[in-house]
């Protein structure tokens, strides 16, 4: 479910907002600072759009509260979950300094980004918004929580964006690049998809230079499929044109949502496929490695042949493997239901429940090793984006968590969790200027 973050500082009426969206008096309203210290979320919904609505404690460097440094963790963890935010400021009193730090941090997050200019009781004195014009937030809106004032179409600008791009990924179906080495088979692979030649085919390496796209449809459900040139190595790049079609190649891993990496079953993986590999968990797209020709492989067993990929890269370790034949068509009809089982894993985000639970027991299992007299403290994961799925684990001191504690729980994640062929990003967050020595 997308999340809404409402975030500020202190008393410029964030809770009294909260409790406007949600239809319900959840958060406590007072006029005093520092009410609100953890965050709260609520379940609600705005143009029959289910949504998550998280409300924060208002930050504030300067507040003598014990609390303000908590305050501002757990606002911090809500900023970086929501999908999108609006930034509450107080009509009444005009532009603060709290008010141009807060817009600065927010804009730099590049997230759909509102800002709400609260207690604007009445349609006339909507002239107080040019003033804060200064903080550089595009969209902006008058509002009043207590009266409900122009709530609604706060709402709406906070999900234009996520709205059009959902569209339009619905309209376009999944976007499915189909990649590999020059004459391994790929342009043969969407000709026989098509049940027609839509694409050139020939023994000559190189053939196709330019990225096709191809709307299709499987059973019912549409696609795009993005057929590409070859990728050579640069010493084989002999003219400008094929230097083009790899840069196409890249350019198409960038646009597809899963990518299927065509290997030539009788020659194996080679480096270059492992280049592409790489490039393809950078650009952090779902895979699904093809085994092509195996109609022409003789005397090798298929488990060997998929262990022994899964051995030379980590990423292709967790991608869904085939062994198909293109030009026979041979096991082609189980290729779109991976691409689906992909694609649902890479839009898939876990609660935060979930995720901490699993994060106490990693830890109860194998506690983070001493490092300089210091250990590591989780306090908190959480996922804040899909496709691909990044997670946060908001900690003591990142310097302190080793290359083999992190890869420990990497791999305890993939255990638990269900995201063959997706990439997963892994951030750690510490305490502001934090070092092992404080």
């Amino acid at each position: 479910m997308r999340k809404l973050a409402i975030v500020g500082r202190p008393n410029v009426g964030k809770s009294a907002l909260f409790n406007r969206i949600c239809k319900k008096r959840i958060a406590i309203v007072d006029e005093a600072e520092g009410i609100t210290r953890d965050r709260l979320y609520a379940e609600t919904e705005v143009f029959g759009l289910p949504f998550e609505i998280i409300d924060t404690g208002g930050i504030d460097p300067q507040s003598k509260d014990a609390f303000q440094e908590e305050i501002r963790r757990q606002a911090e963890i809500a900023y970086e979950e929501a999908d999108s935010l609006v930034l509450v400021v107080d009509g009444t009193v005009g532009v603060t300094p709290l008010d141009q730090d807060l817009a600065r941090i927010l804009l730099k997050m590049g997230k759909p980004l509102v800002l709400a200019v609260n207690k604007i009781d009445e349609p006339k004195h909507s002239s107080l918004l040019h003033e804060f014009h200064c903080l550089g937030i595009s969209k902006m809106v008058a509002v009043s929580a207590a009266h409900g004032f122009q709530v609604a179409e706060m709402l709406e600008m906070a999900w234009e964006k996520i709205q059009k791009e959902e569209e339009e990924k619905i309209q376009k179906g999944t976007r499915i690049s189909v990649i590999g080495r020059p004459n391994v088979g790929k342009s043969t692979l969407l000709n026989t998809l098509l049940e027609e030649k839509r694409c050139v085919v020939s023994p000559l390496a190189g053939t196709t230079r330019d990225s096709v796209e191809i709307p299709f449809t499987y059973q019912g459900r549409p696609y795009t499929l993005i057929d590409t040139a070859g990728i050579r190595r640069k010493k084989s790049e002999h003219d400008v044109v094929e230097k083009f079609a790899a840069l196409r190649t890249v350019r198409a891993i960038e646009r597809s949502d899963v990518c299927l990496l065509l290997v030539d079953a009788q020659e194996g993986i080679t480096a270059q496929e492992k280049k592409i590999a790489n490039q393809i968990e950078d650009a952090g797209k779902g895979c699904i490695v093809l085994l092509n020709k195996w109609d022409l492989v003789k005397g090798f067993r298929m488990e060997h042949a998929l262990q022994s990929i899964r051995e030379e890269s980590p990423f292709l370790a967790h991608c869904p493997f085939l062994c198909i034949s293109a030009k026979e068509g041979r096991n082609l009809d189980k290729i779109f239901p991976e691409i689906d089982q992909v694609t649902l894993a890479t839009q898939t985000r876990i609660s935060t429940h979930q995720l901490n639970t699993f994060i106490e027991k990693a830890i109860q299992l194998n506690h983070p090793p001493m490092l300089r007299g210091k250990r590591l403290r989780i306090y908190y994961m959480t996922q804040v984006d899909v496709t691909p799925p990044r997670f946060i684990l908001f900690v003591n001191h990142p310097s302190l968590m080793q290359q083999s504690y992190q890869k420990y729980l990497l791999n305890r994640f993939r255990e638990h969790y269900p995201f063959a062929g997706t990439p997963l990003n892994f951030h750690l967050k510490g305490k502001p200027s934090s070092s092992p020595r404080s």
